[in-house]
């Protein structure tokens, strides 16, 4: 597998593209449990291929290559990415997984992302796995898979590349009181442990779809009554958690903070941090949060790398 410091990218292959569409890459026709239990008994569906269907339930969309990184980082050997992407066949071709890729006037995507089908969840609920998974999920809108996607890159990134890494959250539930109302980090969370003392942080993906100014109001709103008025056990929290928000790119960082003072969404009691999906894919993250700070002398901000020692390796 390459490595995410050798990916020469320029563009996040998790960016909006223009026009772009969801094209159904699985198989149709129709599959019985009896088949499928047939298959097990044989051992053509083992354990492997279960924590594979364990994995996409946890994430929701994942890419064959995110799965490769959380089997291995589980230390789960499934030998390639090609062998992989063989029992990822296995699974499609008997409907318990089932398979898009994104396609636009630029082209195909370069990746397939992967979803439960309902004897996925069959299996799951077998074995006593919680699984919420119905059909309608997999009807999501490309902005919202993509979301998914660049938040499982950041947490996988996190995983594997922080030293005081502790657990994650693909999906974190959130309350805004005086709003009444319950929201996800559309990027899940992570926990950092170093010294007996533990930091999370939230991420917030943000995509360039055709309304992404009014979404990201809407949601900083959210954010700004869950923060603003936090105490100790909200939602699970036993200190105030770090927001950090993940940009398709670093001009991308910038709209968004303007965006955020413009309709003066910012947060009192949090220092704001962006990040980029490519940042992501740097050897060490010490060095890939921003913040924008305001120039005392030309009252203009500023976008300014920090460096966090405690997501050194």
């Amino acid at each position: 597998m390459v490595e995410d410091n050798e990916i020469k990218a320029i563009v996040s292959p998790f960016a909006i593209r223009e026009g772009e569409i969801k094209v159904f890459d699985g198989k149709d026709g129709y599959v019985s449990m009896n088949q499928i239990i047939h298959r097990i008994n044989i051992g053509h569906i083992n354990d492997i291929h279960f924590a594979i269907i364990e994995l996409v339930n946890e994430f929701e969309f994942i890419t064959s290559r995110q799965l490769l990184q959380m089997l291995e980082w589980k230390n789960i050997d499934v030998g390639s990415q090609d062998k992989l992407n063989n029992k990822l066949e296995q699974l499609v071709k008997t409907k318990i997984l089932t398979r898009y890729y994104f396609d636009s006037e630029d082209g195909k995507g370069i990746y397939r992302i992967y979803c439960l089908e309902k004897m996925g969840k069959y299996l799951l609920n077998s074995r006593g796995i919680d699984c919420k998974w119905q059909p309608t999920d997999n009807t999501k809108p490309v902005p919202m898979i993509k979301k998914r996607l660049a938040g499982n890159q950041t947490l996988i990134a996190y995983l594997r590349k922080v030293k005081a890494f502790d657990s994650y959250t693909p999906k974190p539930s959130l309350t805004a009181k005086q709003a009444g109302k319950v929201f996800k980090a559309s990027g899940g969370s992570v926990k950092l442990t170093k010294n007996n003392k533990s930091l999370e942080f939230l991420f917030e993906v943000i995509r360039r779809e055709s309304d992404w100014e009014k979404k990201l109001v809407e949601k900083m709103r959210l954010y700004k009554d869950f923060y603003e008025n936090f105490v100790v056990g909200d939602s699970g929290y036993m200190s105030i958690p770090q927001l950090i928000l993940v940009c398709e790119d670093e001009k991308h960082m910038a709209e968004s903070f303007k965006t955020i003072v413009v309709n003066g969404l910012e947060i009192s009691n949090i220092k704001l941090y962006f990040t980029t999906d490519l940042r992501q894919n740097e050897e060490t993250l010490s060095k890939t949060l921003v913040e924008f700070k305001l120039d005392e002398e030309t009252k203009k901000y500023k976008m300014k790398n920090i460096e966090v020692k405690l997501l050194g390796i």
